[in-house]
């Protein structure tokens, strides 16, 4: 009997930290994803406002303008579904690289092997987005459970454990 009462004890101790846990843990998660969304955008208008200061724009301006899209694009996918995908990242890479070599062209005017480099890496990040995209493909990764649909599993075994007991 009274082991059958530690035991319940134990249970919910065990249940009250891992909520405390779950809580703290989501907090931070949507503190930080909420401070990275901000400084993203916050970042883009600045850039756009040094833009119509600066009185034209060139490429490079709008490629940047286009890293910072994808970086928010990130981080409402993260937002909303938990999971980062690493395409993202890869395009990322890609809009960069390609932001850097037009920037070296358009101001050396000369091609040197830089040129050639940058399209290499370009080529590399593109064939690996697609073995990505192939693998995802062919071997879907099991959608993890969210903090929320774990909690309301917890709860319920523990209401059939106290109608059991009862």
């Amino acid at each position: 009997m009274k082991i059958d009462k530690a035991e319940e004890l134990r249970q919910q101790m065990h249940g009250l930290a891992e909520s405390l846990g779950n809580l703290l843990v989501e907090g931070f998660h949507y503190l930080a994803l909420f401070a990275i969304g901000g400084v993203t955008a916050w970042a883009a208008v600045h850039a756009f406002f040094d833009m119509v200061e600066k009185g034209h724009i060139i490429i490079d301006d709008i490629l940047l303008l286009f890293i910072y899209l994808e970086l928010g694009s990130m981080v409402g996918i993260y937002f909303k579904t938990n999971h980062m995908p690493i395409r993202f990242l890869i395009y990322v890479a890609i809009t960069a690289l390609t932001r850097l070599m037009i920037g070296d062209i358009s101001h050396n005017h000369s091609p040197s092997w830089g040129v050639v480099i940058v399209s290499g890496a370009i080529l590399l990040l593109a064939l690996s987005n697609l073995v990505v995209r192939y693998a995802s493909s062919c071997f879907p990764s099991e959608q993890s459970e969210s903090p929320s649909s774990v909690r309301k599993r917890f709860m319920m075994s523990k209401e059939k454990t106290t109608t059991a007991t009862d």
